[in-house]
């Protein structure tokens, strides 16, 4: 059998740990924006539906990227002084 040395091992677990710190920070971020969609316009009929198409848009997603790499080196670097 293949096995994966110890610093490939290391290395897939950084590249984990960064992935889902970024996916975290996006899933926070858009959380955040549709919990504001609802609560800024209470709107009768305001669906769901309405809601997604109004927060999933090219220039969110751009600023949910950048506000997450920017926090994932915040983390990355408080972990290292820690």
């Amino acid at each position: 059998m293949y096995r994966t040395a110890p610093k490939d091992r290391r290395l897939i677990a950084r590249i984990r740990r960064a992935l889902t710190e970024v996916a975290f920070i996006v899933f926070l971020f858009y959380s955040n924006l549709l919990m504001g969609e609802f609560t800024r316009s209470n709107e009768h009929g305001k669906t769901l539906a309405f809601a997604l198409r109004d927060i999933f848009t090219v220039t969110n997603f751009a600023i949910a990227m950048i506000a997450a790499l920017i926090g994932h080196a915040v983390f990355h670097s408080l972990r290292k002084r820690l």
